[in-house]
């Protein structure tokens, strides 16, 4: 079984089930992260590129993850506002 090899001898069958139920919802967190750091990149490439209508675009896409992020507790609330004011400070200051 592949528990016992990574996480040692587990006899009862509900901590059997947590162990897997963790690792898949670490494998969604980490998935999640990761998808919100890479909208804030691509919106960050747009912005740098001076394209209104890409960072328009990108923008919403980042804020929905940052969003995202936010309700499962991956950031805190104020580093998720932190991120969205920036990011449309930023976005508005295109010409």
């Amino acid at each position: 079984m592949l528990f016992l090899e990574k996480f040692g001898i587990i006899n009862i069958k509900s901590a059997k089930k947590r162990v897997i139920t963790n690792a898949k919802k670490k494998d969604n967190n980490i998935l999640t992260r990761n998808s919100m750091k890479t909208a804030i990149k691509k919106s960050e490439k747009a912005i740098k590129a001076n394209d209104k209508a890409l960072a328009d675009e990108n923008l919403k896409v980042a804020l929905k993850r940052i969003d995202k992020a936010q309700a499962k507790g991956l950031i805190k609330a104020n580093t998720a506002a932190r991120q969205k004011s920036r990011l449309t400070k930023k976005t508005n200051n295109i010409k």
